[in-house]
Order: C-alpha cells, then structure tokens, then sequence
C-alpha cells in the first residue's frame, strides 16, 4: 500500500483529533462513572470519595467491602464456566473438516497468547464498571526477525486495561459488538523515557479527561498515545492465476507490489494469469498518534473488521447516548450507608464506654496526673481535695456529676437492619450456595448452582457475545495471514490435546479428486457459543451422567465403552497417563475419531505387527487347499485334453479308414472297367 503524504496525515490527524472530542463528549459522564465504579470496589478508601468523604473529615472512616465479595462471586462464576466460540458452516453441513480446523487453530492461538488474561481483565473491568475490552493483533513469529514472507505472521489477543478510559467507538456504532463501527480509538500510556526511547521526538500527549486521582497521592508521569483504526472503502485489482491442476490463486496489486518475485514464483510453479478483476473491499487503517501529530502510519491491518472486541456488563441506548452499568452502581448508595453507620458506631464507642466522674478544679487539683494515668496503671485508690464549707470546716464531698453514655438512637438501629436487606436485594443471596449439607445430592447441587447461576446469567450472555466477535475478527485475520502454503501450525482439540495443521495442502477426496486442505481463504463460517462448566466440573458431572448410564445397560460391548469414557473423564494425581490409555482404547475400538498424530501412529502400528501364528496358519492352510484346488483343477482340465486328444485321434482314424475304404472302391471299379474292355 502506498504511504500517504505529510499533509494527508495532517488531515487525517485534524480528523481524528475532532472525531475524538465529540465521542468523548457524548459519553464523558458515563465512562467516569463506571471509572468510579470500578475504584469503589477495588481501591481501599475510594468509597469515601467525594462529598460524604469531606462530611467525615477528621472522624472515623471504616470500609465493610461486601461490594467487592459479590463481585468476586461472579468472577468465580465466569471462570468456572467455559465459554468456546465454534465455528460452523453457513451452508448447515455437518462435520465439515474446515470448521474443525478452524475451530483448532483458534484455540491454538488463545493458547499461545495467553488469551485467558486478556479475557479475565475484560470480563472484571465489565463487571466492575460496565465496559471491558481487549484487542487482537497480529506480530511476526520472530520478534527480532525480518518483516518478509520468511517471518510468517501469528494472530495474539491482548488485553486493554482501563477500558472505560481508553476504548471509545465512533457515535454511529450502535450494536453490542460494534461489528457497524467505522472508528475507533484506544489510548494507552507511555512513561516518558519510554516514549523517547521509541520515537525520539518531544511528545505532545493525546488528551484524555477521564480520570479520578482523588486518593492516589502519587501517580507516574506519563504520556498518552492513541491508536486510530479507521474502516475504508478500496477499490483493488485482483489478478487470477490458474495452476496446472487447474486450481485458481487471487493475487492482489497490493502483493505484487510488496512481493517483486511473487510473480516469477508463479509461473515457475505452472500458474499463468487468466483474468483481471476489480473489486470493492473493506479494509481496516490504522495510526499511531500523539496529541499534536501522527507518530507512525501503520498501513492496513488484516482482516476487515476493527480488531477491538468491546464487553458489557449491561448496556442501553437512552436518548441516544450508550449506556452500561456493572454489578457495582446500584449497591454503591447502600455500601456508604453502610460504611457511615459502621463508622458511627465506631465512633460512638471509641467515645466513652463508662461513665466519668466530674469534679470542681479545687477537688482535683494535685491530682490530675493520677487521674489521666487511672486507665493505663492500676492504682489500687485514688485522691481528690477535701472542700471547705463557709467556716473553713474540711467536709467530704464526692463528683458534682457523671458524663452520660451514648445511647445508640433507635434511626440507627432501624436502619442497620434496613440497610443488610438491601444489600442482599441489590446483590443477590449467595447463602444457600455457600451452606450445602454435606450429605446433599449431586443432583440437588446442580440444581443449587443452576439457580445461583440465573442471577449472574446476563453477564455471562454478553460476555459469550463478546467471544463471538473476537471469533469473527480472528476469522478475518486468518483468511490474510495464514495463507502460505505447506505452513504447519500448531491446533487444538476441545480436550486440549495439540494436533498439527498443514496449510493448502493437497489430497485426493473420496470422489478421487484432487482437492486442496485447509484453505482458509475460502473459510465462511457463523460463529456460534457453547457456555458450560469448566473441564473439571465437566467432568465430573460426566462422570456421574456415565455411571448412571452403566447400571441400566446389558450389553457388554455398550458397557465397555460407557467404562473406558468414565475412565477418561476421572481427575486426580497422577491418572493422566489412564486417560491416555482409555483414549486410545475408545480410538482404537472407532469410539472416538483419531486426530491426524493418532491416525499416523496406527498405521505404523499396523506395519510393524508381528504376523499372528494362528492367522499364518490359516492363511497357509488356505494357500495350500488354494493349491491343492488348482491341481485338481488343473488335472481336470489334463484329462479333458486327453479325452479331446483320444476323440480326435478316433475320428482321425475313422476318416482314414473310409479314405482307405474309398480308395479301395476306385481300384476295384477301375480293374473291373480294364476286365471288361477286355473281353
């Protein structure tokens, strides 16, 4: 692609500066408060920020976090459920080997780029705050290596921290997964070194507004650069080259270009260019950029979507403006209630808890040390000064008065109990899950979590959405980065058990054709969700479903199977090398299909099977009755030739005889005509 000039860079930077202003305008308010939210239930003291905060200036200030507990319950529940994106063919075909592959791949590639981290982070910062978000890209396979086709290219899912501060799509994006958007910025930070570092120049920092400092006495010094994606129209040409085998490859000006001996490669490998397209595509620009310009124009990007994946916790339009709540805003009013009748209390009894005897100054005067020292040594009795009456006459006088313990007022009272039920309103009770009988069912357990699940089920729903997308995005990078042919890359099964795939790889189908494998040029899949328990509850619930399935079944080889997968599906210390055993026993038996790996190790195993003596045995019994048969074949056929050879030599003989016979009757005619011409 042909970089753009200095001045269109300006233009696009204008653009974008404006673009950026009004976005964060529109949703100012609501980024700061899921911001606020999110610092509400993370950061001690951030739930005495602002007013009610300066009201208790100089008094006790407790925090009873039970915010944070409940929101910690439902990122147990997200990670204790596993949510797989699956790919499947939009035609509706069944087992379709490139969906598999696909489906392979990603997993593969979640796996490499530790895409867990970028999923938790997302999943908290949503339900924290209501926003989250992480981003896919792709980076070379060697990082220190050149940037040509010798350095393929991988698809890694990171994450973005501070979304609700950094994530911001253009006002016309109005769906859930911003699939509609046409712009989108992120903003991350750079210390200053850093940025030197990188790019030399004095920076200008991207503004950003959104931010709450109030109890953080020091923060790092930093500089803030943004990444702008913009989705363009372009108009490209496309060069068709058909190979020998008669396969097609679609060439862009764009690889020509950045390929100069592409072309030559082709025709070296029997391609020759039958056509010329143009077509309309879809592509995603990206640049980097500081407040006063753009620092790098990074080009297109693969794929046709904007490679950042946006989750919420809750979302709504409401007079045009997008708005999202985590599970933190709505209990925020009864978490303060809670923490300034608990600092109340608090103060209250730090007060006095007994009552304290008042004297006139004249009663203790020389002992007020004593006094002040009463509560810290054990004096075993105290002194006070005798009083005087009128006529100088010492009398004894006790306190003037005692000091009045606080009585706890019946509002406070009335409204801790208040207060403890709306908590468990807004939250949701979590008791019955966390007091289980320890003789209760499976059965009933599920059905336990089941209802404790409903609670925090929206979540999970639009997380799953989220995972969709980030399907879709990844689907459109790979049909652009992985396309060499012959490459190996690594796959996964949903058993987490590694595979290798080929890329472009060329076979014959079972109409004896030749078809190429694993192009994912040609993939066109939905995406859909699967969201279910993790592997190890999984499991065990499988376990349970298969036991119960063995007690009602009387066929031994049904029996056998339903063992060998119970087997499979045991946890514990030390049983991994079991299941192997068991898998490749259900393999073995046609169970379960075997991966490429296993495939290959059963012919070899095939191959190098010793002959078995009672199959050799058999089978030279048979060659020798194949044999024997073949004699008597043979000699079936022998005496039918002699028999054919006696019949020929028969009628030889009876046709000689006749010859003879005749030619006896010619002589005997002719003596007989000589005899008579005599006479």
């Amino acid at each position: 692609m042909a970089r753009k000039s200095e001045q269109q860079l300006a233009d696009i930077h204008n653009e974008a500066i404006i673009e950026f202003g009004k976005i964060e305008s529109a949703l100012r308010n609501e980024r700061l408060q899921s911001l606020k939210d999110r610092r509400f239930y993370s950061i001690a003291g951030a739930q005495w920020e602002g007013a009610l905060g300066e009201q208790f200036e100089n008094k006790p200030k407790f925090e009873v976090n039970k915010i944070h507990l409940s929101v910690i319950r439902i990122i147990n529940e997200y990670r204790n459920n596993k949510i797989d994106a699956i790919f499947t063919p939009k035609d509706g075909m069944k087992n379709d080997k490139l969906s598999d592959t696909c489906n392979g791949l990603y997993r593969a590639d979640e796996n490499a780029s530790c895409a867990d981290e970028a999923y938790d982070n997302g999943f908290e910062e949503a339900i924290g705050g209501g926003f989250g978000a992480w981003r896919i890209r792709c980076d070379y396979e060697d990082e220190d290596g050149w940037d040509d086709e010798e350095n393929p290219q991988n698809i890694r899912i990171e994450p973005i921290y501070d979304a609700d501060s950094s994530v911001y799509f253009d006002l016309e994006a109005k769906r859930q997964d911003k699939s509609d958007a046409k712009r989108c910025f992120v903003i991350s930070s750079m210390t200053y070194e850093a940025y030197h570092a990188e790019y030399g120049d004095n920076p200008a920092s991207w503004p950003k507004l959104i931010h709450q400092f109030e109890f953080d006495w020091l923060t790092p010094s930093v500089v803030y650069v943004a990444e702008y994606y913009r989705v363009e129209k372009v108009t490209e040409k496309v060069h068709i080259f058909k190979g020998l085998l008669g396969d097609e490859i679609q060439v862009t000006d764009d690889e020509l270009e950045d390929d100069d001996e592409k072309l030559d490669k082709l025709k070296a490998t029997g391609y020759h260019e039958t056509r010329i397209r143009k077509r309309k595509v879809t592509k995603v620009a990206m640049y980097l950029m500081n407040g006063s310009k753009i620092i790098e124009d990074c080009g297109y990007i693969p794929g046709r979507n904007i490679p950042i994946i946006p989750v919420y916790a809750k979302r709504w339009f409401v007079d045009n403006v997008e708005r999202c709540m985590g599970h933190v805003r709505l209990a925020t009013d009864t978490q303060r209630l809670i923490n300034m009748l608990r600092s109340k209390l608090g103060e209250m009894a730090s007060l006095s808890s007994v009552e304290i005897p008042i004297f006139t100054p004249e009663q203790m005067l020389g002992h007020g040390t004593k006094w002040s020292e009463a509560n810290i040594k054990n004096y075993p009795y105290m002194l006070i000064n005798a009083m005087q009456d009128q006529n100088g006459t010492a009398v004894a006088a006790g306190p003037v008065g005692y000091t009045k313990v606080a009585n706890l007022p019946p509002a406070i009272a009335a409204l801790m109990q208040v207060v403890e039920q709306d908590m468990i309103d807004l939250l949701g009770n979590q008791q019955a899950g966390e007091q289980l009988n320890s003789n209760i069912s499976g059965v009933a357990v599920d059905l336990i979590q089941a209802k404790l699940d409903m609670q925090t089920y929206i979540y999970i729903s639009n997380f799953a959405k989220a995972k969709a997308r980030s399907a879709k995005v990844w689907l459109s990078m790979a049909k652009d980065v992985f396309t060499e042919k012959g490459r190996k890359l690594k796959s996964l099964t949903s058993q987490g058990e590694t595979d290798t795939v080929e890329l472009m790889k060329q076979t014959v189908n079972d109409d004896g054709q030749m078809v190429i494998e694993n192009d994912l040029t040609s993939a066109n899949f939905d995406v859909n969700f699967d969201i279910g328990p993790t592997s190890s509850s999984r499991r065990s619930s499988t376990v349970r479903s298969l036991t119960q399935m063995l007690s009602i079944t009387q066929d031994p080889e049904t029996q056998q199977v339903l063992g060998a997968m119970i087997m499979m599906n045991m946890e514990g210390e030390g049983i991994s090398d079991v299941r192997d055993y068991f898998r490749k026993k259900l393999v073995n038996m046609g169970v379960i299909q075997p991966t490429a790996e296993e495939r290959q190790q059963m012919q070899q195993n095939a191959a190098n099977q010793p002959p078995d003596p009672n199959a050799e045995f058999l089978k030279a019994s048979a060659d020798q009755a194949d044999a024997e048969a073949a004699k008597d074949r043979a000699n079936t056929i022998l005496i039918t030739a002699n028999a054919e050879k006696v019949n020929a030599e028969t009628d030889k003989i009876k046709q000689d005889l006749h010859s003879q016979n005749h030619n006896d009757l010619l002589k005997t005619i002719s003596l007989h005509n000589e005899i008579t011409k005599t006479s």
